[in-house]
């Protein structure tokens, strides 16, 4: 592992992954604790984080697939992160917790999990700095990520249902 694709890279990018990896190492400590003053300053330090995350990449330009002036998927799902964010923290305020819980959780989970997948295709930076000398086992990550959220989403959708 070399953290030199990071150093060398550009600044934004620089930012952009310091504010992922602040989201996705905080999420679960703040998605599953219990509602206390700590749950909810670190609620603002994760949602802050997830929000230079979404900004950070909509002026990244996309390098899997382009629709338009360097825009690509991936800036949808910035723009629908920054869309949970709001609704999220307006649910809170509304006092509406289940729809807080539920939007939260679901950004963590399908925002982090699928963007940070696919920093693994080969030759993305990540995938650099891991795998230096093997990035096909980039592929080896996509597999085992995709398969979990696969496994998670039929716990979730069990456990909704026979709720």
């Amino acid at each position: 592992m070399t953290l030199d694709p990071i150093l060398t890279a550009p600044l934004l990018i620089q930012v952009h992954v310091v504010t992922a990896i602040v989201s996705a190492t905080l999420g679960p400590f703040v998605l599953y604790r219990r509602r206390d003053r700590i749950h909810k300053a670190l609620g603002y330090v994760w949602i802050t984080a997830m929000a230079g995350v979404a900004l950070s990449g909509l002026a990244l330009p996309a390098q899997v697939l382009h629709f338009y002036l360097g825009f690509g998927p991936i800036h949808i799902l910035c723009l629908f992160v920054l869309w949970g964010l709001f609704d999220g923290v307006r649910a809170i305020q509304r006092r509406d917790l289940r729809r807080h819980r539920e939007t939260m959780r679901g950004l963590y989970w399908n925002a982090i999990t699928i963007a940070g997948l696919f920093t693994f295709l080969p030759g993305r930076r990540m995938n650099q700095m891991v795998f230096p000398e093997a990035e096909w086992l980039g592929w080896c990550i996509i597999g085992a990520g995709a398969a979990g959220l696969v496994l998670r989403q039929w716990h979730v959708r069990g456990r909704i249902q026979t709720a």
